[in-house]
């Protein structure tokens, strides 16, 4: 007998009677992740899913069905962080792991009320001048126990249970008023970028609503807000997430497309878009100066870009070569070691500071000679 019901969301449970064979499961497993990544098409796009599978037994693992669903439950999450796009049986070595999970969902929810959050930010570089030209603003969390904690230990939790809604708020809020700040300060003005969640675009919180208020709040010229966002966010609801953005284009503000490459976009898709710059992966830098193969097709995605009108950012540049190839191939601004690490603010103001005294220093010498 079969049972296959709806949770809630994108959860759905199986439940199986009479199998015993361990490796038949397996193979059901294997065959329905098989299924889920074919790709269809879906309003003209070929569209693929990918699942996560969490697997307990009766009696091995519990008798009751609410025991068997909690396990299933911790045997998917742990598919998750495995990467996804496949299956895990529960273990009792997952109830410690799913301890300290609940343990970390709790320190997040009480992080923001604590002000422990703290944004770090990344210039972004113009590669033919070397002037900075905008930030990206990075989240960092500051824990009393841990120290200075990293997104990615941090981010997919407060995805999953809708903290990053109020968490991405608050990032917002933030570049905001440290870009007015800078200004104040009589720095050049700079576009800072924050990465937009998908989360945070459910048509029900007026995602539009909160950016435009917040930037009359903050006096912040829309024009230097960049919105980051990725192709799952588009592509999670496009009807919706498209008009929203433009929404936000006909009110001055910019939007880039982030980790090009990474997802299934296509030609037709870009031209939809609401979008002005397209942002390649670091995956594809790492050995451009050395494949020719990544330095084609990363010349290809620019001159794609050009032809869409589209400016275009690489992040993940380290290396001096990397950098050539790129002003070779057309690329607009660079972002990464290779002229700085994410920083606070402090750092950052202490960079802008430098290259506007250098600045007029060069002006002086010009109006002298």
């Amino acid at each position: 007998e079969t049972l296959l019901a709806r949770l809630g969301g994108d959860e759905f449970t199986l439940l199986l009677s009479g199998v015993e064979d361990r490796e038949q499961i397996e193979r059901l497993a294997q065959s329905i992740l098989d299924s889920l990544s074919a790709p269809f098409a879906l309003r003209g796009q070929d569209v693929a899913l990918s699942a996560s599978l969490g697997i307990a037994l009766s009696p091995q693992d519990a008798s009751d069905v609410e025991t068997l669903l909690r396990d299933s439950d911790m045997a998917m999450f742990h598919a998750k962080n495995q990467g996804g796009r496949g299956y895990e049986f529960y273990a009792d070595s997952m109830e410690e792991i799913a301890a300290k999970r609940l343990e970390l969902e709790n320190k997040l929810q009480r992080a923001l009320e604590r002000n422990e959050f703290e944004l770090y930010y990344q210039p972004k570089v113009d590669v033919l001048s070397g002037c900075v030209t905008g930030v990206e603003a990075l989240l960092r969390w500051r824990d009393p126990e841990r120290g200075v904690i990293g997104p990615d230990e941090f981010i997919p939790m407060a995805e999953e249970t809708g903290v990053i809604v109020p968490i991405g708020d608050w990032v917002m809020r933030e570049a905001m008023e440290q870009s007015m700040a800078w200004q104040k300060e009589g720095l050049p003005p700079l576009r800072v970028a924050v990465n937009v969640s998908v989360r945070q675009i459910d048509p029900r919180l007026d995602f539009v609503g909160k950016v435009v208020s917040l930037l009359e709040e903050t006096g912040l010229d829309p024009q230097l807000l960049d919105l980051e966002i990725t192709e799952g966010a588009l592509l999670s609801d496009e009807e919706t997430a498209i008009p929203m953005f433009q929404q936000l284009r006909n009110v001055g503000v910019g939007l880039s497309l982030d980790d090009f490459g990474t997802g299934y976009s296509s030609l037709s898709y870009l031209r939809r878009l609401p979008i002005d710059t397209l942002k390649i992966d670091r995956s594809f830098i790492q050995c451009i100066d050395t494949s020719p193969s990544d330095a084609a097709l990363v010349g290809s995605i620019i001159a794609m870009a050009r032809v869409l009108g589209l400016r275009v950012v690489v992040e993940g540049v380290e290396t001096r070569s990397q950098q050539a190839f790129l002003v070779e191939l057309g690329c607009d601004e660079i972002q990464g070691f290779i002229f700085s690490q994410p920083i606070s603010a402090e750092q950052t103001t202490e960079i802008l500071r430098h290259k506007k005294a250098l600045r007029e220093a060069g002006q002086q010498n010009t109006v002298k000679a």
